[in-house]
């Protein structure tokens, strides 16, 4: 938490929280939306602030008007004008010595501010160190002298990155220059120093400094300046003694913030734990100064959440869009038509709160119609690259969302699938995609046959199988499904399949007709393993359970019993994804 002290000024009472009128007139958009906000001054008393600090709701986005061609103005705006969310509210503080600050917290712990995330301990900058030692750090000379400026910017709130930084060439001759008490200073090979350096790839904290346009860093979220405090008296040490120092400090400082409720509170309407804390500061101090400082805290675009932020920007009764999808480091929205106007804003705000995890926002244009099972999804911010890896169970894959079909949210149920399975067993993945379960199978199983009709999807399976160092327990296959069940089960095979998995809840059902007549060619006295089978459905009837059952009943046109299902998860109101498990009848193998 960064601090500033400003001139000192007699204690009175403040007003009730107020937010800055001048934050206010500033649009919460560029200028590119043409957002027309007007003035307001606000006026927060403690019971309406009374669980912590709100962006409350000052702007509103214009009314959307459309062109000849149906889009709006909005649907192009893109940027957000990050200091429009800058906050500022008064509190007062307390203000202690750094050795006392932890004894008097405790003391003081229900009548502290209790702001999320926000500490209710400040530093004062610049308080660290005393002013006369402060004043011997001060060398412009010498090499020992750089050292000393950084540690005495850094005592006076500055950082290294404010100072003047000299380019190769100038700080090789300024070497050349100086000297030591023992001659030339040792530094490096003058050569290399005047070689260009390699770009050195940005640190995270550097990557979200550049881009958010406040200059406020990631953890930079708030900032404390004092606003008034007592009168320093007149220095009497040198008459009577120098444990006598009212109102000057010796050592660091700390700000105990007070709750928001009493900002507007004299030195009288203070309660009395404050009080008595103050009152007996001699039994708690070495040098017994405590004040009570007013203080402005001021809170950033960093601090306040997407939720928040988004309620300002989206008109009044607008849902809020917060959740996603997570593949890698793409965020998968799937807005509603209502929010198409202010996707591009809602995917800014989604990408700088999630950054660096995050580098590109997509949504989801239509539903998946082709047998591909990939989506048509539009990028709305970040960079365009739709390749990204995902490590899932500890296995790592990597993912084209443009060319393939991936869901996070399926982990659990892979996991729970996979489980099942024994270190014998042999297993068939006939919708493997670019390979989850059949990755994670082959990690437990003998072997495992996997299938796709993608090709890309095949293509990134053998890239995963590789990657995990698994390439000789898989098998990849591209054909269609019921072709690969039939090839597969009509060669006589070392190790019989065991488990089958049809993971394509849209269709799956519909490919246990190739099923019939597996063994057909066989004598039915001969011995043969029956394969146990995990296939995936959706559902919207009253009794999911029992819809499935019988529409598995009637593809293999024989009653299955002994039907296991297991609800997945819930897709859409009404709608439920189901796995049912069971053993492939007698009758329908030999048929």
């Amino acid at each position: 938490m960064v601090c500033s002290t400003v001139s000192a000024s007699p204690v009175r009472p403040v007003p009730a929280l107020i937010l800055s009128s001048s934050l206010c007139r500033t649009s919460l958009l560029s200028s590119t939306c043409c957002v027309q906000t007007p003035t307001l001054s606000i006026t927060l008393t403690a019971d309406s602030n009374r669980y912590g600090p709100s962006l409350l709701h000052l702007q509103r986005p214009p009314s959307v008007s459309s062109d000849g061609d149906g889009e709006s103005d909005l649907e192009q705006c893109s940027t957000i004008d990050r200091s429009a969310f800058t906050r500022t509210f008064t509190v007062a503080a307390l203000r202690v010595s750094a050795a006392d600050c932890s004894n008097l917290e405790r003391r003081l712990r229900g009548h502290l501010l209790n702001w999320p995330r926000v500490r209710n301990v400040a530093r004062v900058p610049g308080d660290d160190l005393e002013p006369d030692i402060r004043s011997l750090l001060r060398d412009e000379e010498g090499d020992g002298g750089q050292r000393l400026n950084s540690l005495a910017s850094r005592a006076g709130g500055e950082s290294d990155a404010e100072r003047k930084v000299l380019s190769p060439v100038l700080y090789r001759d300024k070497l050349a220059k100086e000297f030591n008490y023992r001659g030339f200073l040792k530094f490096r090979s003058l050569a290399k120093m005047s070689r260009p350096k390699k770009k050195k790839r940005r640190t995270k904290e550097q990557l979200v400094h550049t881009l958010l346009a406040n200059g406020v860093g990631k953890k930079d979220y708030s900032v404390i300046e004092i606003l008034r405090e007592v009168d320093k008296e007149e220095d009497l040490s040198g008459l009577l003694g120098d444990e006598f120092r009212p109102g000057r400090w010796r050592g660091p400082t700390r700000l105990l913030l007070l709750d928001e409720r009493y900002a507007d509170k004299g030195m009288e309407e203070l309660p009395e734990a404050v009080k008595a804390v103050m009152a007996g500061g001699t039994l708690y101090s070495e040098y017994p100064v405590i004040e009570l400082v007013q203080c402005q805290l001021k809170l950033f675009y960093d601090y306040w959440p997407v939720n928040e932020i988004l309620e300002s920007i989206l008109p009044a009764g607008m849902i809020v869009p917060t959740g996603f999808e997570t593949v890698g480091h793409i965020a998968h929205l799937n807005l509603r038509d209502e929010h198409l106007v202010y996707k591009k804003l809602i995917a800014q705000v989604v990408l700088d709160k999630n950054r660096p995890k995050i580098q590109t926002v997509v949504n989801k244009v239509d539903t998946i119609q082709n047998d591909y099972r990939t989506m048509q999804l539009e990028v709305l911010a970040g960079n365009h690259s739709l390749v990204t890896a995902v490590i899932e169970n500890g296995l790592r894959f990597q993912v084209d969302l443009a060319k393939v079909f991936w869901n996070s949210r399926l982990a659990t149920e892979r996991q729970r699938l996979v489980s099942c399975f024994a270190s014998s067993d042999v297993v068939c993945d006939v919708f493997s995609g670019v390979g989850p379960i059949t990755i994670s199978a082959a990690k437990k199983v003998k072997y495992v046959y996997a299938n796709d009709i993608n090709p890309h999807a095949v293509e990134y399976l053998e890239r995963n199988v590789i990657l995990n160092k698994l390439d000789r327990k898989v098998k990849v296959f591209n054909m269609d499904g019921r072709r690969f069940i039939e090839s597969l089960f009509s060669v006589r095979r070392l190790y019989p399949i065991t488990q089958v998995v049809m993971h394509l809840p849209n269709d799956s059902i519909e490919f246990l007709v190739a099923f019939q007549g597996i063994y057909k060619t066989r004598e039915r006295g001969e011995e043969c393993s029956l394969p146990r089978i995990h296939v995936y459905g959706f559902s919207k009837a009253d009794n999911p359970e029992f819809d499935i059952h019988e529409r598995i009943n009637m593809v293999l046109c024989k009653t299955v019993v002994d039907i296991e299902t297991h609800r997945v998860r819930l897709v859409a109101p009404g709608k439920w994804m189901l796995c049912a498990s069971f053993l492939l009848p007698e009758n329908v193998a030999f048929t």
